[in-house]
């Protein structure tokens, strides 16, 4: 019988338990967990470059909600939180129970999703092939290789440095000389356009200064419009905890929208820890500035964010953070986007194929890169809710290797209707696209399953996430039957062949 000891230790409480594992909290650090000893981690200052959500769930039925940012830790597979914090134990003592009644209390489903086509095509970013180089003719050089490479068109992003400067929506006139052109060819060749947005401002500028003077920028403790600093350098910030500044930034938004053609945003920065300064005049706590910044998004079905805090289950499509172009960054693809379904993001992408991490991919010569890696990490989107583009396939692999990739893209394709139907029913019901394997099936000694995942409630999906040609499964109980047709007997692990062209998935049948 599992067991479970309240300790309370002067400022701290600790929860002793046994045979017990526990998920949440952070979903970039989705790779740790289940937890068993992890360092101290302070939400009001860290996010793990991705999402929060304040809560812990096990897979004996328990959760713990926060409500705030606090600093947490786990010791002998203990949690360790501030003393007061209430544990809730479920009837049927499963994860999807404890998942289930705290989702429903604390983030139930809106009803509402993003725009279709980050379901039911790829997307595309140029922020790999273009970094801070971006402009009119290699964007539109980048998405006409797109089709010319066979691709399907969706969702294409415009990435950091296409605007004047922050605060000021206009594209740079010298790198764009018609950008309404621009977009015009782009919605003909069948994308739909987002561009890179951030809540800074240039202060000394007259989009900032105008700011300012309307009370729209966070201020310091005595009364000067605050300076943040961030991955870009030092700025001004929109205070979006203000109404009437939230109101104004989606109406400068939609103005953009309407002078370009531009069909949404890619919501960048906003992390916690860009407002975790002492000396801000703001009441706010950093992740509600973090929450108010993705409120922004609701106005937006075309919308993308990488940092969030409590915001499950709203129509909001989130990435994981930038990922280094390694092995153990595909290998940490899966439990983070398993945790971010027990998060309640379930409108979710696993990064960029082969990692968004930009510093990755300087001074890596054509011939030098690892072509299996980038071919096992398209395979591993292609069957998640999202997959996205970023650095050139085309440019980059063999051509017998582009043809393995464009059939991972083709398989999404495939699969649209069923990964859209997922992401219906989750919007109605706030259950994950992609669910954890103990998640799904509770209590078969899956809950350390970190290489494989269910897409729904259908399909197991076994990806290689290594540089091998043989993977380990472990099938549930039942009857499965693989994408070749071959039939398994549940309850048993099998070592199986994947050549680099094969990605592993099974169907329940009984």
């Amino acid at each position: 019988m599992r067991r479970i000891f309240l300790i309370a230790l002067s400022s701290v409480c600790v929860l002793t338990m046994y045979a017990e594992h526990w998920w949440g909290f952070a979903v970039g650090e989705g790779h740790n967990q289940p937890y068993t000893t992890f360092r101290s981690f302070d939400m009001s200052r860290e996010d793990a470059n991705n999402q929060l959500t304040p809560l812990l769930i096990s897979d004996e039925g328990r959760y713990i909600w926060t409500d705030t940012a606090v600093t947490f830790s786990f010791k002998d597979g203990q949690p360790v939180l501030p003393n007061g914090i209430a544990m809730q134990q479920v009837k049927d003592g499963t994860l999807r129970g404890a998942y289930m009644e705290a989702m429903n209390r604390y983030f139930s489903p809106s009803g509402l999703m993003p725009d279709s086509l980050f379901f039911v095509r790829p997307q595309y970013n140029t922020w790999i092939e273009l970094m801070y180089n971006q402009n009119q003719a290699d964007i539109l050089r980048y998405a006409h290789a797109i089709v010319d490479n066979g691709l399907p068109a969706g969702v294409l992003m415009i990435d950091d440095n296409w605007q004047r400067y922050y605060g000021n929506f206009d594209f740079k006139a010298e790198r764009f000389p018609n950008p309404k052109a621009m977009m015009d060819e782009l919605h003909q060749l069948g994308f739909k356009v987002m561009v890179w947005v951030c809540p800074f401002v240039s202060a000394d500028s007259p989009e900032g200064r105008a700011l300012a003077e309307k009370g729209y920028l966070l201020k310091d403790k005595d009364g000067n419009t605050a300076i943040l600093r961030w991955w870009n350098g030092a700025s001004a910030c929109y205070d979006l905890t203000n109404p009437a500044a939230l109101a104004d930034f989606v109406a400068t938004l939609r103005q953009a929208q309407a002078k370009y053609g531009i069909d949404g945003f890619k919501f960048d920065a906003g992390d916690n820890n860009c407002y975790a300064s002492t000396d801000l005049a703001s009441t706010a706590t950093t992740v509600e500035h973090c929450e108010s910044y993705a409120r922004l998004g609701l106005s937006f079905p075309v919308n993308e964010f990488r940092a969030c805090w409590k915001m499950g289950n709203q129509p909001l499509v989130q990435r994981l953070g930038d990922k280094d172009y390694s092995w153990d960054a595909v290998a940490s693809l899966i439990p983070q986007m398993c945790v971010a379904g027990l998060l309640g993001y379930t409108y979710a992408c696993p990064d960029m194929i082969g990692g968004g991490q930009w510093t990755s991919f300087l001074n890596i010569a054509e011939d030098q890169f690892d072509q299996a890696l980038i071919v096992r990490s398209a395979q591993i989107h292609a069957l998640m809710p999202m997959m996205q583009f970023s650095v050139a396939p085309w440019r980059i692999l063999s051509k017998e290797n582009m043809a393995i990739v464009k059939q991972a893209a083709l398989l999404h394709t495939q699969f649209a209707p069923y990964i859209y139907q997922c992401a219906q029913a989750s919007a109605r019901t706030g259950e994950p696209i992609v669910r954890n394997m103990e998640y799904q099936f509770p209590h078969q000694g899956l809950a350390d399953c970190k290489d494989q995942f269910m897409l729904g409630d259908k399909y197991l999906i076994a990806p290689v996430v290594d540089n091998r040609l043989v993977r380990e499964v472990r099938l549930p109980k039942g009857t499965w039957r693989d994408e070749l047709g071959k039939k398994y007997k549940g309850g048993k692990t099998y070592t199986i062949n994947a050549p680099l062209a094969r990605l592993p998935y099974f169907e329940k049948i009984k």
